[in-house]
């Protein structure tokens, strides 16, 4: 007889040579631990982006085109995150969360910019 165990409880395992797990609650309380502690960097960091761009988006609902940084730092919002950057003709550089974006224009003073995803996102698939 092997010695091959449950990979969770390590209970004996009785059955097919290539069993890893004694039964289905085993296998699949041991799937998700692996995958809550593989995608913890993953979900954080998403949610951080996510309260950027809810941050952005609010200020573009109540009609602001621009911002204090000083505010968006209040409010929660991490300069660190986003998800792309583009130069637009006179070298400012736009940061975006998704959709949502702003280019800094003085020291302090922030112009919120928008860009249209679903346009982009149809142009690259022709």
């Amino acid at each position: 007889m092997s010695d091959r165990k449950c990979l969770l409880c390590y209970e004996q395992l009785r059955g097919r040579a290539d069993q890893k797990f004694c039964n289905d609650q085993c296998r699949s309380s041991y799937n998700n631990q692996h995958y809550i502690e593989s995608n913890g960097v993953i979900k954080s960091v998403n949610r951080i982006l996510k309260k950027n761009h809810s941050i952005l988006t609010m200020l573009k609902e109540k009609g602001k085109t621009t911002a204090n940084k000083s505010e968006l730092q209040k409010s929660g919002y991490c300069f660190e995150y986003f998800t792309f950057t583009s130069t637009a003709r006179n070298s400012h550089v736009n940061y975006y969360c998704y959709d949502q974006g702003y280019r800094e224009q003085e020291l302090n003073k922030l112009i919120l910019v928008q860009r249209n995803l679903s346009e982009e996102m149809v142009s690259s698939r022709a």
